[in-house]
């Protein structure tokens, strides 16, 4: 039997399998699950129509009538369960786009594949006018790819560095902004309004039609992400340990370059593009967590609850005036950014970031066992 790493356990699952689990992680996710719990119910209970815990509770076991049953029920239990998903979905994008990278900048909305599939949204709202929901959820997936296969294209052309993936990505995203406001001044009037509206990033008008193929997509994307999350851990180590171990490099990027853009596809179609939450989150809960390797499961329970958190400032800042939460996690994402920043100053500069990064994952990854084990040549009988 192999002897497990220090600060991890295995969970039994069906066929004699079994599944590595970091302690901590599985801790800090099970903790921030609390939290978003608390944030869902001052959020329900509270507002220029105030609702009691009990009344919640009663509704909820079958009492449909008065006006408070429409208020939770079509309100603002569908906007708490919108927030939560799509929080958990940019997350688990942003951290998969950072592990591929190997860099805490590779978000999908700072390299451009947010704004791709905003691209892709606003062509379906302008052409099919109000649509169907899995219209835009199929156009802001194949602009989101489309922007991802042009990012790393150039990242290729690069040697594959994160670096130059980085910058391409920022390229990419300011030319499809500006085709973005390009699109929107040819618009009529009523259209380029409404697209305006989502292109802020928003749950004010969310509802279960855009909730329930939003959790059916999660219900299939995350499984398959935290799936993905083992060849991810070996990318982590560089690919030449990756290859080592027999980890098929493109497959593995490719897969995980499709995962993350659809993650982000079905986030923006459901609220417009929002901001940050994919960029702070994996690392916030990689700080928590004290995680060597990819953490998927606490960075998702992290970008739920710092989007539940939005979305309720966004509620009672200027009640009874609700403003797009896009908004807030623009402020949010642009102090941490700010921090990361004069962080990396004190560090030396930008670049001693992320090798130290690698470094760390090196020395304290789970999977080094694993890698050394398979260098070391067989015993002579």
């Amino acid at each position: 039997m192999r002897a497990r790493p220090a600060g991890y356990g295995r969970i039994a699952l069906p066929g004699g399998r079994s599944l590595l689990v970091h302690r901590r992680s599985l801790a800090v996710a099970v903790g921030l699950l609390g939290v978003a719990f608390l944030v869902a119910i001052a959020t329900l209970t509270t507002g220029p129509y105030k609702i009691s815990p009990g009344r919640i509770a009663r509704i909820l076991a079958g009492d449909r009538t008065g006006t408070e049953a429409y208020l939770l029920l079509e309100q603002r239990l569908p906007r708490v369960v919108a927030a939560a998903a799509v929080g958990a979905c940019l997350a688990a994008s942003g951290a998969i786009f950072q592990t591929t990278s190997r860099n805490p900048l590779g978000s999908p909305d700072l390299i451009g594949f947010t704004t791709g599939a905003a691209t892709g949204g606003i062509l379906i709202i302008l052409l099919a006018g109000e649509g169907s929901q899995s219209a835009l959820v199929a156009g802001t997936f194949f602009g989101g790819f489309a922007a991802a296969t042009a990012v790393m294209l150039i990242g290729r052309a690069g040697a594959g560095t994160g670096q130059r993936l980085i910058v391409g990505g920022i390229a990419v995203a300011a030319m499809l902004s500006s085709t973005n406001d390009y699109l929107i001044s040819r618009a009529e009037i009523e259209a380029a309004e409404k697209v305006k509206a989502w292109q802020h990033g928003s749950l004010n008008a969310v509802s279960w039609q855009a909730v329930v193929p939003l959790a059916v997509a999660a219900a299939v994307l995350v499984p398959a992400a935290l799936a993905c999350s083992r060849d991810l851990r070996f990318l982590e180590l560089g690919e030449e340990a990756a290859a080592g171990v027999g980890v098929s490099i493109g497959r593995a990027r490719t897969l995980a370059m499709c995962m993350g853009v659809f993650l982000a596809a079905v986030a923006v179609a459901t609220a417009g593009p929002i901001g940050f939450v994919a960029l702070v989150a994996p690392q916030l809960s990689r700080r928590l967590a004290r995680s060597p390797g990819i953490a998927i499961l606490p960075a998702m329970a992290t970008g739920a609850v710092l989007l539940m958190c939005s979305d309720f400032l966004a509620q009672r800042l200027l009640s009874p005036f609700q403003i797009p939460v896009g908004l807030v996690t623009g402020v949010l994402g642009g102090v941490y950014l700010a921090w990361l920043l004069l962080g990396a100053e004190r560090r030396g500069g930008w670049e001693s970031g992320p090798r130290r990064t690698a470094a760390t994952v090196r020395r304290g990854h789970p999977l080094t066992r694993t890698l050394r084990s398979s260098r070391r040549p067989p015993r002579r009988p």
